[in-house]
């Protein structure tokens, strides 16, 4: 078992397993406010992006675990490229890494706010703008901002089996795919409800929060959304939805999938739209053990009352048997039973924007 890397409002905070248990090891860039953390499982780079108030995003990337820290200029957007007529498009946030596939092991992926998407063939030494699907027609009518001021990429997904094919999620524009290495793309929003547009089903304007492949099984996509939990069998060509029948989870941002059981899945539901807390002022977390059928609601060893955090859609990462989650006010639980019972990580952390497990997404 390697770490788990958390990104928080004041730095890179750094678990290791002891005694059966995930402990508090190191923290670097101190004070600084992470941003988003990300480990490249085909190298093991831990990648982070810093999101300064007055110096704007820097992002660094490590090969030694840590020890040393590269700087990584970040992506620009072309001059003539605009968020909307008149406004020219400048890096807001850095809202989502990605590794480009076995096949390409110098590309990565950056998704960005204002909704661009960024590619490097030279592992950061320089980045280009993906045109393509900067300039799809569906972006200036249908992508726009949620809880942010403009539309961002915030989930990457490079197909397991298959370089060519990738899949990102806009919040808020939906779910698009390119089957090219990201020479066209097209939306695969079929199934999907978007409550809070005049026609929910649109090709376009969804909010996906969070979306993860069962990794064996990568025809099989679980997405938390704005407007339910979703599951898709024939990646991402269509989608189910399978929100409880209670309504819990009808809102979240948390997501994760299990890497080998393509029915299991956990999310962590929040309380509607206009409040974003913890859904009935209580922390649990619910799993899926057959499909989205039932959903179970696990709360052994999590606050249970008065509690008002919520949980990021970044911020909570799978492996083995293994879940650990950060809150918005800094709070860390880990599990090693799938969920069943949870501990709180010792600490008292800034706000957590990103969870993962060293060496993997």
């Amino acid at each position: 078992m390697g770490k788990v890397l958390c990104a928080t409002h004041k730095g890179l905070v750094v678990l290791k397993k002891q005694g059966g248990k995930w402990v508090f090891e190191k923290d670097m860039f101190l004070g600084m406010p992470a941003s988003l953390v990300y480990a490249d499982p085909r190298n093991g780079a831990w990648w982070i992006s810093l999101a300064h108030k007055h110096w704007g995003h820097k992002m660094h990337v490590s090969f030694d675990e840590g020890r040393t820290w590269k700087p990584v200029e970040p992506p620009k957007y072309p001059t003539d490229t605009e968020m909307k007529p008149g406004v020219p498009a400048r890096l807001r946030y850095v809202w989502a890494f990605s590794q480009g596939g076995s096949s390409r092991p110098d590309r990565m992926f950056v998704g960005t706010e204002p909704g661009g998407l960024f590619v490097t063939d030279d592992y950061g030494q320089s980045f280009e703008l993906v045109r393509s699907l900067w300039d799809h027609p569906s972006r200036e009518e249908y992508w726009f901002g949620g809880g942010r001021d403009y539309a961002g990429i915030h989930t990457i997904l490079v197909h397991p089996e298959n370089d060519d094919h990738i899949i990102i999620g806009v919040s808020c524009g939906g779910v698009f795919q390119s089957l090219d290495a990201g020479a066209t793309w097209e939306p695969i929003n079929e199934g999907l409800r978007a409550d809070y547009l005049p026609n929910p089903h649109l090709e376009a304007g969804h909010d996906p929060h969070m979306m993860h492949f069962c990794r064996t099984h990568p025809n099989v996509i679980w997405q938390q959304n704005h407007c339910g939990v979703y599951v898709s069998r024939d990646t991402g060509t269509s989608w189910q939805e399978v929100t409880a029948e209670n309504g819990i989870g009808d809102y979240g941002f948390a997501l994760a999938a299990d890497h080998n059981n393509p029915d299991r899945a956990w999310i962590i539901p929040a309380q509607g739209d206009d409040m974003r807390i913890a859904y009935g002022k209580s922390l649990f977390v619910c799993r899926t053990d057959d499909g989205g059928k039932s959903w179970k609601e696990l709360r052994n060893g999590l606050p249970q009352h008065n509690f008002y955090d919520i949980v990021l859609r970044h911020s909570l990462a799978f492996d083995g048997k293994d879940l650990v989650f950060g809150t918005t006010m800094g709070q860390i639980f880990a599990s090693g039973d799938l969920g069943e019972s949870w501990y709180r990580v010792e600490g008292s952390f800034p706000k957590v924007n990103a969870v993962v497990f060293d060496g993997r997404p």
